[in-house]
């Protein structure tokens, strides 16, 4: 059986509806992309970090601190088909972590468990992390994706609805908010890009549900990783400000 070897992409983009060149931002003295790219070098168990990127802004900055650059095609319709790109291109890596350009405070130690998990079961095509939600705000929130999982941590959905639907006489049952990373073999990635958009990803514009759709199980890790993404100016505000704190 082949050695598993683990490759981390983060795919970066410069067009974004509520925030174009958001990747170049910058955050307490450093584009975003950077802190992202920092915070995942840490990890002990990826084997090579690549940013993935169709924008020669993005690449200059990136191979500027030191980063692996790769230009892909610019027809993708997301990261994931971005990844794809490069996998397609690494004959030699078993798996892949999709790491988003978003999470400039993203746990190392949550790349690791997701790496360790992915590495140790076999049966496991596909993994993301989630984290228990207990604000009402929250679950009411369209931009927090919503998951539920069942008894063996895989999911059962994933919406920007609230779910489960709470009734006076229902037992205590948990609602997560998905954290936007995800792991894969390098056998499924390569199957997933190749189906067609499903009908409740295009509901819900929530990729992940193709691979439900098509029958496949996502592995989840609860985590107490509560690291803010940025969406926005706003939100990039509010990270900056968090990492000047710590």
């Amino acid at each position: 059986m082949q050695e598993s070897k683990i490759l981390g992409i983060i795919p970066a983009r410069w067009g974004s509806t509520r925030f174009p060149g958001k990747p170049l931002h910058c955050i307490a003295g450093k584009p975003l992309i950077q802190h992202v790219w920092e915070q995942a070098q840490k990890s002990n168990l990826l084997e090579k970090l690549i940013i993935a990127t169709d924008d020669e802004r993005i690449r200059g900055t990136a191979e500027n601190f030191g980063a692996i650059v790769y230009m892909t095609s610019g027809n993708h319709i997301s990261g994931t088909d971005r990844i794809a790109e490069v996998v397609n291109k690494e004959s030699d890596c078993t798996h892949v972590l999709n790491i988003q350009g978003d999470e400039p405070m993203i746990d190392p130690l949550l790349i690791d468990q997701l790496c360790k998990k992915l590495k140790d079961n076999h049966n496991i095509s596909m993994i993301t992390a989630a984290l228990e939600i207990n604000d009402d705000l929250d679950v009411a929130n369209p931009n927090i994706v919503k998951t539920i999982i069942d008894k063996h941590n895989n999911a059962i959905y994933f919406s920007r609805s609230l779910i489960p639907y709470k009734t006076s006489e229902s037992p205590a049952a948990p609602c997560y908010r998905h954290k936007g990373i995800y792991g894969y073999t390098k056998e499924f990635l390569l199957k997933f890009v190749r189906w067609d958009p499903s009908p409740l990803e295009l509901s819900e514009r929530l990729e992940q549900l193709r691979a439900l759709e098509n029958g496949e199980k996502i592995h989840v890790i609860i985590t107490d990783d509560d690291s803010m993404g940025v969406d926005t100016p706003e939100q990039a505000e509010l990270v900056e400000n968090l990492i000047l704190q710590n």
